[in-house]
C-alpha cells in the first residue's frame, strides 16, 4: 500500500506507550492527539513563551498538503488553555527533519488563574490534514534545515 499520509512515533518517543491518533467518529474531520508525557502549563503572566506540550508524534503527508493542528473546543472554558498561534501549522517537510524528526508540539497559554496539569494521554487538541493552493508566480525553492520554528 502506498503511503499518503499518517502518523508516526517521532525519535526518542519509541518506548513511551505513544497512542496513534484517531478520528471519533466517521465524520469527524480532526485525529485527537494526546500529550506524550505529564506537564504543568502555568497561568499566564504577560511576557512569558508558551509552554510546549510534546506529542511524541510525526506526520507524514503529500507535497501540497498540511497538517492543521488546533484546540479542543473544550480547552479554553475547561482547561483555561488557548494556542498561542490560534493554530498550527506543520509543513511536509517538517517531517523527518534534523532537529526534531519533525516532533509535532502544541503551543499553550494558560488564562486560568491556577496552574493547569496535562497527563500522558490527556487529549490536547486536534489535527487535520488539508490541501493547500500556490500562487500562478510562487518560485519557492527554499529546503527546510531545522525544526521547530526554523522557517521564520
Amino acid at each position: 500500500m502506498e503511503r499518503k499520509r499518517g502518523f508516526e512515533v517521532a525519535k526518542g518517543f519509541e518506548d513511551k506507550g505513544i497512542n496513534m491518533p484517531i478520528r471519533k467518529t466517521k465524520y469527524s474531520a480532526g485525529y485527537d492527539i494526546e500529550a506524550a508525557e505529564d506537564i504543568i502549563i502555568p497561568t499566564f503572566k504577560k511576557g512569558m513563551n508558551p509552554t510546549l506540550v510534546k506529542t511524541g508524534l510525526k506526520a507524514y503527508m503529500q507535497d501540497d498538503e498540511y497538517l492543521k493542528l488546533c484546540n479542543r473546543s473544550s480547552n479554553p472554558k475547561k482547561k483555561g488553555l488557548i494556542l498561542s498561534n490560534s493554530i498550527g501549522v506543520v509543513d511536509a517537510d517538517y517531517y523527518g527533519n534534523p532537529d526534531n524528526d519533525g516532533h509535532i508540539m502544541f503551543a499553550f497559554y494558560n488564562i486560568k488563574e491556577e496552574d493547569v496539569e496535562i497527563k500522558k494521554g490527556d487529549c490536547i487538541g486536534q489535527a487535520i490534514f488539508e490541501k493547500f493552493l500556490v500562487a500562478d508566480n510562487d518560485t519557492a525553492e527554499g529546503e527546510r534545515v531545522g525544526g521547530f520554528g526554523s522557517t521564520n
